[in-house]
């Protein structure tokens, strides 16, 4: 997979993403999709030495996001 492939050519068949999958996917960097992780923001699941984020905790944590920042009704 090309480091600079759009989000939107992303494969939706993928249930664990790399970290940098999953910030190509927020549109966010590498570095500030760690530091998510770190504070259990954003799900991850450790793999030997390796980290995923499962596809589905980033719709999860933009879901989250959108609920936090709606204007209160």
């Amino acid at each position: 997979m090309n480091d600079q492939e759009p989000a939107s050519t992303a494969d939706p068949t993928l249930v664990l993403l790399t970290v940098e999958e999953a910030a190509r996917r927020l549109q966010i960097g590498r570095t500030l999709c760690y530091r998510l992780i770190r504070t259990g923001d954003l799900e991850a699941v450790p793999i030997g030495r390796l980290r995923r984020v499962p596809a589905e905790a980033v719709t999860e944590f933009a879901a989250k996001l959108r609920r936090a920042y709606r204007p209160a009704a």
